[in-house]
């Protein structure tokens, strides 16, 4: 029983994290658009934010402006 409920916890928190993932990743790519860039420009953040997530989303943070 108990170890079930870790495994959902955990189950829990990699889907949370995915999420999340997704969600930060479409914002800098909206928020890239929103910005005037172009679009090839805004889906090389949505890609660099996908398969870097911390790493990504934390550079697009710092050079967006």
């Amino acid at each position: 029983m108990e170890i079930s409920i870790v495994l959902l916890f955990f189950f829990l928190l990699i889907f949370g994290g995915l999420i999340l993932n997704i969600l930060t990743s479409i914002w800098c790519y909206r928020d890239s658009l929103r910005n005037g860039n172009s679009k090839e420009y805004s889906l090389l953040w949505l890609v660099a934010t996908l398969f870097f997530p911390v790493i990504g989303v934390i550079i697009y943070l710092i050079i967006r402006r």
